[in-house]
């Protein structure tokens, strides 16, 4: 299991945020934690550790008056550590070479590939033709509806009619090098993981993925890293120190990296 990173930059700042609160309009969010600090500090910080595959997320529409501020505190984080994040929002196959030339290891996709509710696979190709797979990581974020997890695209807040299962991560596993997934409905809340889901994706080992949602504990990354049979990725927000929550980043980083 690795520990990965995350910048998430709403309005301009650094925040960390309920994910399920976020709304387009009034460019509004329940906020947890709104850094002092610009994106450049953490993603330095993140570098002096060495810490790859951390992820740099626009959390404004690019209809929103604030998303040229956003994008601007995304690429000084790009620049201060070149290589060592992806970044995601907003990103689509005329726009996602820009962020690679940037710094970008990966570009991160969902609304773009996940159109009118079904995966649009002439995108996806075009995003592979434009970056290359081994650039391109496929966010599959998701909510639970009755007892399915459903992809949701536009910043978390539509669904699709796609439900996240095994045969869903085998089919869109050779057309990128990752998938990155938020538990939306536990995002920001520290309130613990969505246990069935980290156990599917645990069972499922093709390509790494990254989970993120609900951590609030050390017992969480305890769980998650036997549920994950240590193949899952873990990324934890808000209840991390460096945002204003309890949990150690070292000790964090510890536990991540013990391989017992």
């Amino acid at each position: 299991m690795e520990f990965r990173p995350c910048i998430d930059i709403h309005n301009g700042k650094v925040k960390q945020i309920v994910g399920g609160s976020l709304q387009d309009q009034g460019d509004r969010a329940k906020e947890n934690f709104v850094a002092e600090q610009d994106a450049s500090f953490y993603a330095e910080f993140y570098k002096k550790d060495c810490i790859q595959g951390g992820h740099v997320i626009l959390l404004n529409s690019r209809d929103s008056e604030y998303y040229e501020k956003t994008k601007e505190q995304a690429m000084q984080a790009l620049k201060a550590y070149p290589g060592g994040l992806q970044i995601g929002g907003g990103i689509c196959a005329e726009n996602a070479a820009e962020f690679l030339k940037a710094g970008a290891s990966h570009v991160i996709v969902t609304s773009y590939v996940f159109k009118d509710g079904q995966i649009n696979y002439e995108n996806l190709e075009k995003l592979k033709h434009t970056v290359g797979k081994e650039h391109l990581v496929l966010d599959l974020s998701c909510r639970k509806k009755m007892d399915a997890y459903y992809i949701v695209t536009d910043r978390w807040q539509k669904f699709t009619n796609v439900v996240l299962t095994k045969e869903v991560l085998d089919e869109l596993a050779d057309s990128c090098s990752e998938f990155l997934i938020h538990a939306v409905d536990v995002e920001g809340k520290a309130s613990g993981i969505e246990k069935p889901l980290v156990r599917m994706l645990g069972e499922w080992k093709q390509i790494p993925v990254t989970y993120a949602g609900g951590v609030g504990s050390y017992e969480d990354i305890h769980i998650l890293k036997e549920l994950g049979q240590n193949h899952v990725n873990v990324t934890v927000g808000s209840a991390l120190d460096l945002f204003g929550g309890q949990m150690a980043y070292r000790k964090v980083l510890e536990l991540c990296r013990n391989k017992q």
